[in-house]
């Protein structure tokens, strides 16, 4: 990692050690996030291994990029023994566990604060007390939050990856905490509030379909090209007089620029625009081949 200057600086969270437990994508995204600031990280997964793996092995495998992986049984007496001594030595215990289960294992906040004073917590749930043990996945909280637009299927996991940023962000108050001399702490961080917060544009109405970025903008939408289509930004003022001026056009409509953008294909747009600083980008299927778990696993 550089300073912004050239010269090398070791990565944020060097010698910290992490512990994590957590499962499927919240939990092992946060971790890999984690490791990309130069957090050591021990996985410990049951003994049938991370659904993940089965589900979809390469992301698992990205995310588990760097980390050392064990498996540990840990309602057995030598599983748990090996668990116990890597939070002897861990800074950041990560589980995704309903509250409820690492109570029975003896794996809640009161018990962990006991025996490792010096060990932050995180915990990622579905849903903040007092439905903090109520099942859950990201399917279900994006509905709750008028996320989803059926019968299509979400394009990514909005709730999960949103909850595994801000378990990245309360693992880094919590260590900033104890650094400043206050006792290691413990933090729940709810996925379905995750999704809350994702739906406040909607809850606010500056996404409803007619609404400035709902389409009541014609320099903020999708449109037609002649092979494809294509997201134009335009949002703030000087943008949006450029394109007009590049356009030859004064004032322009919805219905102005759905005439205009036929004239291209989307990529022929894409390249029209980024020779004259405007933000306009042609519809994929999928993301560009360069690994975004990748990008996320290098040193910040």
């Amino acid at each position: 990692m550089t300073d912004g200057f050239g010269d090398m600086r070791p990565a944020s969270l060097e010698g910290v050690r992490l512990v994590t437990l957590a499962q499927n994508v919240p939990g092992p995204t946060a971790a890999a996030r984690l490791r990309g600031f130069g957090t050591s990280v021990v996985k410990v997964e049951p003994p049938g291994g991370d659904p993940l793996a089965s589900s979809n092995p390469a992301w698992y495998e990205a995310l588990a990029s760097g980390q050392e992986v064990i498996r540990l049984d840990l309602k057995s007496d030598a599983g748990r023994a090996r668990l116990d001594e890597r939070l002897a030595e861990a800074d950041v215990l990560l589980t995704s566990s309903r509250p409820g289960s690492l109570t029975r294992l003896g794996l809640g906040p009161e018990a962990l604060r006991t025996r490792y004073p010096r060990l932050c917590c995180v915990a990622i749930t579905g849903y903040p007390a007092p439905r903090e043990d109520a099942p859950g996945h990201d399917l279900t909280y994006l509905a709750e939050f008028g996320l989803l637009s059926p019968p299509e299927m979400p394009r990514t996991l909005l709730a999960d990856l949103a909850g595994a940023e801000r378990a990245v962000s309360a693992t880094l108050a919590l260590l900033l905490d104890r650094e400043r001399g206050m006792s290691a702490g413990y933090a729940e961080v709810a996925l379905s509030e995750a999704a809350a917060f994702f739906a406040e544009p909607l809850l606010y109405g500056i996404t409803e379909p007619g609404a400035h970025l709902g389409g009541g903008f014609p320099g903020y939408g999708l449109y037609e090209a002649r092979e494809g289509w294509v997201a134009v930004a335009a949002l703030e003022a000087h943008f949006w007089e450029r394109l007009l001026l590049e356009l030859d056009l004064e004032e322009a409509t919805r219905e102005d620029l759905e005439g205009v953008f036929p004239r291209k294909t989307a990529e022929e747009w894409e390249v029209w625009a980024e020779e004259r600083d405007l933000p306009l980008a042609a519809l994929r299927e999928a993301p560009p081949a360069r690994s975004v778990t990748q990008t996320m696993n290098k040193e910040a």
